[in-house]
């Protein structure tokens, strides 16, 4: 009897731990791979010890939450209410939420120039306001109140603040040997791969509750609370750093100031970034009217007889696609010439959008959408290649962070025209056409000038 029980507690609860904890393992495995996997990307060639696979994991939760907020709102902020009722409350909470930000956003350059040391804490609370926003939202999708508006407006503020923060934040976790564009290039390409992985999730999620999304965004939203924090100390540290200015007055280039070491302005070092800073501006002013425009374009006049989601879907997918393409040959491409390619694909997208607006149709729509998204990624990191090389060390991070906020001011400015001009499709993109070829005639000589040139003239000396 005694040898019988024995047996029994022999096959009994080790048997059934050694079997739960093996199914759990197996169950686990995937994610545990995953993890790993996304890890060793992140981290490799020297970004785990610099600290960037933190930062470039932390864009990748930054993109995957807003995903979810853009896949909660894509059938309650366009297609809830009337296109005119809809254009009319996005505009009136465009002007009160975003306004005061297109204020604000030159201050944010110098105030990081002032309080270096606040950067994780700023990465922070964005993800942190999005936090509550997102649960805002989750009351409102479902009754359709009036908090909709500025709280998704709201997100968009908080998202561009952050891009603003990280920006800044790049210049200080450089590997050795390791170029500012590539690191830019890893940072927005696993923002890309994680808003794609999201995007599917997310619309399960919406499958099951239009609050669901939402919950999703407030869970990674709170990682990435947690995760800023966790970015190396020297993020905050503005040791050896020094204010870079967007102007400079005659007074400061040839001033008797000058001679007592007055801090150099972007165009003491050259017209190259000024210029590129210009175009790159009129492309992030392209992507901001286009997201505005043809959100309410297609809602209105579906493309090709598609509804009018299948039309903005295919619109946002070839925006992304577009910026994914151009992420990946800045990165290949590296530092050459960026000048000219800067002025190549402003040219390519004033070209895109003359064609768009003469021949107004799907594939046409579609295409520009897409070289937007193309040129937009591969100038901003051909502007990135430049500030490396002709903005000085102690005021390069003050140079990117002041250069982001001029773009952001760009996009708030371009949504605004989308949404003021009428829903008519060559008319509007007549006009995008005309703001791009404007932009591209006004800084094509001063760019291409500077290429013939290798760059900015001699680094003025700071003291």
């Amino acid at each position: 009897m005694a040898a019988a029980r024995a047996s029994l507690t022999a096959g009994g609860p080790g048997p059934l731990r050694r079997t739960l904890r093996a199914v759990a393992h197996a169950l686990r495995l995937p994610f545990t791979a995953a993890a790993r996997t996304v890890r060793k990307a992140t981290h490799a060639h020297g970004a785990g010890e610099s600290g960037l696979g933190k930062l470039i994991e932390l864009h990748g939760v930054n993109g995957a939450g807003d995903v979810m907020i853009t896949v909660a709102l894509a059938s309650t902020v366009f297609f809830s209410v009337p296109t005119d009722e809809a254009r009319g409350r996005v505009a009136l909470y465009l002007a009160v939420t975003l306004a005061p930000f297109t204020l604000l956003a030159p201050v944010i350059g110098p105030l990081l120039d002032r309080v270096p040391h606040g950067r994780r804490a700023a990465m922070a609370t964005a993800m942190l306001a999005r936090v509550l926003l997102a649960l805002l939202l989750s009351n409102a999708v479902v009754t359709g109140s009036l908090e909709l508006y500025p709280a998704a407006l709201g997100v968009l503020v908080a998202s561009k603040a952050y891009g603003v923060v990280r920006s800044a934040v790049v210049p200080r976790l450089l590997p050795p040997r390791f170029s500012l564009v590539k690191a830019n290039s890893r940072v927005t390409l696993c923002g890309l791969l994680a808003t794609g992985a999201a995007a599917p999730v997310g619309a399960g999620l919406h499958m099951v509750g239009a609050r669901w999304p939402l919950y999703g965004a407030c869970a990674i939203f709170v990682a990435g609370t947690v995760l800023s924090f966790q970015l190396p100390p020297k993020v905050d540290s503005g040791k050896g750093e020094d204010k870079a200015l967007l102007a400079a007055d005659e007074e400061h280039l040839h001033g008797p100031r000058a001679q007592r070491g007055r801090r150099p302005g972007l165009r003491t070092v050259g017209p190259a970034v000024v210029h590129a800073l210009a175009a790159n501006a009129v492309l992030r002013w392209l992507s901001g009217f286009l997201i505005f425009f043809l959100a309410f374009l297609l809602r209105e006049h579906p493309l090709a007889g598609q509804s009018a989601a299948v039309s903005l879907g295919a619109a946002a997918v070839g925006a992304g696609a577009g910026n994914a393409l151009g992420t990946a040959v800045g990165a290949w491409l590296k530092a050459r010439a960026p000048e000219v390619i800067v002025v190549t694909v402003v040219a390519i997208g004033a070209g895109t959008a003359v064609a768009a607006a003469a021949l107004f149709g799907a594939v046409l729509v579609a295409c520009l959408a897409a070289v937007a998204g193309f040129a937009q990624a591969l100038a901003k990191l051909s502007l990135d290649a430049m500030i490396q090389r002709d903005v000085p060390e102690e005021v390069r991070t003050s140079a990117f962070a002041r250069s982001e906020t001029v773009l952001q001011m760009a996009w708030v400015v371009g949504g605004a025209v989308g949404i003021a001009l009428p829903l008519n499709g060559t008319l509007g993109l007549s006009v995008a056409a005309a703001v791009v070829a404007t932009g591209w005639l006004t800084t094509v000589r001063g760019l291409l000038s500077a290429a013939r040139h290798g760059g900015a003239p001699p680094r003025p000396r700071v003291v």
